[in-house]
């Protein structure tokens, strides 16, 4: 997902939350009164700790079914926490030791239950109670269907509430109150991962899973529901206060209500976000107790405490503005740090799966009602990583897809992709029992290939592929009792036919009368096995050009590959008019700027000789990464702080040479773009590929597999 175009305003509000937790550790309002700062600290800013839970689990928490490079996130995410939990122990280890924590009354056993449950420091309880509940979300996830999940949350936040701000109810009965006070010789609270956190994160998890389908609140319903329920959690806070019920103010009936339609309403904020954000607001998160000692400790030194402390407004707003300042001070460094280590990468690819949905989106928007989306995953997810696409499809609701060899399709099937997967190439008869045990559908590439599959005697689904004047794989429509053979196999199981259609591409004449003669070769052979009495089952004759240029098709599937990605494979006119966006995007950087005087040469063979002084800057990028090497000597040009720059001399192995005389203020260490979106500037892949007289499939699918990937 990308967090700078669509997410800002999470980031933004996280911040948010952050100084409303300094809020409820400074109590801003108490010198206007009890009541007021009770509303601010006791009730609306409890929406803090669960929007943090929310963040977590809408961009961490994965549907771990179908990718185990998910299961590993999850662990690294919880590793994550976990480092920074020790480091927030080991920060406030000497506050704890100023403190007594480890004098008379200390005991190993409470040492343990702080450390997994409390926190060592009173604000640290978050941390262990993030780690817990995502371990338990994750298994729970990883066991039951997301209904389950959330139900199985829901009760563990009730049985919270009990012991919370309902504890009054517990302590009226003798039985209740016993069991749980056995929960409070392990935990002091039932705000901790056990109870608090589950349901938050859930809730998060599942208002991204919605998303990603498409699927969001209307936004009518947003406003109205925050302010509703809010005022309801008021009305439900203040009376609870009144009746003396709390044990702990931290948990209503009415907060995950609020937390719904308040997370949904920040997912529409606009505005740019950061990394950068993000970490400043865990860091004020952390840091703001030790500059509330700060600031006392200001206040006794200045013998100012009645206006520092005591004031407890300017004490809030002097917390708050230390904490940022430390923030802002610590994060500078870290991201320092990041730009020295970013130089270390050559070039990668970045892939966006916000343009996969955006794609997916527009191109189900154009089929017929009954046309199903067939995803083709081939060649790797032509790059950008077969595994992360098909699994964000499934998500989606897609659940046909689209291999080149058994291979892939194994590998799709063995890391949990769900739904129908079709090799559209050869597989070796004498691997049909990988076929039938993966539960894969192997294309019959004609009638012959289809006996030898038979002769096995293993029952497994397949296409038969079509021969409509390709002349590539397939069984020629001319041999129309080969196919009526196929269809009365004992063994094999023929679920569907189709067939490729090679000019789809082209609008030329006499390119669109042979596809036509295509398409019409095979609805004649269907229109035969259906006055034969056979069903042919799923039909499917357009890819990706097939449904631009002759939307008019209705079958039961569409094989989608290169427009799915947001690229084409010419620049040609379509008949169909999409708006589709780069999944891919490729990029360098800079390395070392060269003043090159008139008259001198640059790279191999001297191709290129400056016409007057020019600025030559080497690009970490070449041929054996995949970029065709016919962009030499003008043919290409890349993106350098939004501006094109030409590609002078030969394309070397691992480098390139390109003019920036005229784009101002570059220097080393700038990103190059080398297909995609640059601030006002954009290289479309099928420019490339053109330029390059080369396939945008063929580039797409090196590009990928050769450099890095980054996922947003």
């Amino acid at each position: 997902m990308d967090r700078k175009a669509q997410y800002g305003g999470v980031d933004w509000f996280r911040l948010i939350c952050a100084v409303l937790v300094i809020a409820i550790h400074t109590s801003p309002l108490l010198c206007f009164g009890e009541l007021p700062d009770f509303i601010l600290t006791r009730i609306l800013a409890r929406v803090a700790v669960p929007f943090f839970l929310m963040v977590t689990g809408f961009f961490i928490l994965p549907d771990i079914q179908w990718d185990n490079g998910k299961h590993q996130k999850w662990l690294r995410q919880i590793g994550k926490i976990g480092k920074l939990y020790l480091a927030a122990m080991l920060l406030y280890l000497p506050l704890m030791i100023y403190s007594g924590y480890f004098g008379q009354g200390f005991t190993v056993r409470g040492l343990i239950k702080d450390i997994l449950f409390d926190g060592t420091f009173y604000h640290l309880w978050y941390l262990p109670a993030a780690m817990l509940g995502l371990a338990i979300v994750g298994l729970l996830l990883h066991c039951f269907t997301d209904r389950v999940v959330l139900v199985i949350s829901a009760v563990l936040y009730g049985i919270g509430l009990l012991g919370d701000s309902y504890y009054g109810i517990t302590a009226m009965l003798p039985w209740m109150s016993r069991l749980y006070d056995g929960i409070f010789s392990v935990s002091a609270y039932t705000r901790n991962g056990l109870f608090f956190a589950p349901l938050f994160l859930v809730l998060g998890y599942i208002l991204g899973k919605e998303r990603d389908r498409g699927r969001k609140l209307p936004v009518k319903f947003m406003i109205p529901g925050l302010v509703i329920s809010s005022v309801l959690m008021l009305v439900e806070g203040i009376g609870l206060h009144n009746l003396q019920w709390q044990r702990h103010d931290s948990m209503y009936i009415f907060l995950p209500a609020v937390m719904i339609f308040l997370f949904a309403w920040v997912l529409q904020w606009k505005g740019a976000g950061s990394k950068r954000l993000n970490r400043m607001a865990m860091i004020v998160y952390i840091i703001h107790p030790a500059m509330i000692v700060v600031v006392r400790l200001l206040g006794k030194l200045t013998g100012q405490t009645k206006l520092l402390v005591d004031q407890s407004l300017i004490h809030f707003t002097l917390v708050t503005i230390l904490s940022f300042i430390a923030a802002g001070i610590l994060t500078m460094f870290h991201f320092k740090k990041k730009q020295k280590k970013e130089m270390h990468r050559r070039a990668w690819t970045e892939i966006s799966i916000e343009n996969l949905y955006h794609n997916v989106k527009e191109l189900q928007g154009v089929l017929p009602e009954q046309t199903k989306f067939m995803a083709v995953v081939k060649a790797n997810g032509y790059g950008s990583g077969d595994l992360r696409i098909a699994g964000h499809l499934n998500k989606m609701g897609i659940d046909a897809f689209a291999v080149a060899t058994l291979e892939e399709g194994i590998h799709l099937r063995k890391h949990g992709i769900t739904g129908i997967i079709l090799i559209l190439g050869y597989t070796d008869p004498e691997r049909i029992r990988e076929i039938e045990r993966y539960h894969l559908i192997q294309t019959v590439t004609d009638y012959e290939y289809g006996r030898q599959l038979e002769a096995f005697k293993r029952r497994i689904h397949v296409h038969i592929k079509l021969d409509t004047g390709m002349h590539r794989l397939g069984e020629s429509y001319k041999d129309i009792e080969h196919l009526e053979k196929l269809y009365h196999s004992d063994y094999l199981q023929v679920d569907g036919i189709y067939t490729h259609l090679c000019v789809s591409d082209s609008l030329e004449p006499e390119d669109v009368d042979f596809t036509h003669q295509q398409i019409q070769h095979y609805y004649d052979a269907i229109d035969y096995l259906k006055q034969k009495g056979i069903q042919p089952g799923k039909t499917h004759i357009q890819s990706s050009y097939g449904v631009l240029n002759y939307p008019e098709l209705t079958c039961d599937y569409a094989r989608i590959g290169i427009a799915m990605y947001g690229v084409l494979s010419k620049l040609d006119d379509v008949k169909l008019s999409v708006e589709l966006r780069p999944v891919l995007a490729v990029k360098s950087k800079i390395v070392t700027l060269k003043l090159v005087k008139s008259g001198e040469t640059v790279g191999y063979g001297r191709a290129y000789t400056a016409e007057g002084d020019r600025r030559i800057a080497v690009v970490t990028i070449g041929y054996a990464d995949g970029i065709p090497r016919e962009l030499s000597c003008g043919a290409g040009k890349v993106l350098v702080r939004g501006e094109e720059a030409e590609i002078v001399g030969r394309i070397c192995m691992d480098q390139m040479m390109i003019d920036v005389t005229d784009i101002h203020k570059v220097r080393v260490g700038d990103v190059v773009t080398v297909i995609g979106e640059d601030m006002r500037g954009s290289i479309p892949a099928e420019a490339v590929a053109m330029e390059a007289d080369s396939i945008t499939n063929e580039l797409l699918s090196r590009l990928g597999d050769r450099l890095e990937r980054t996922y947003f």
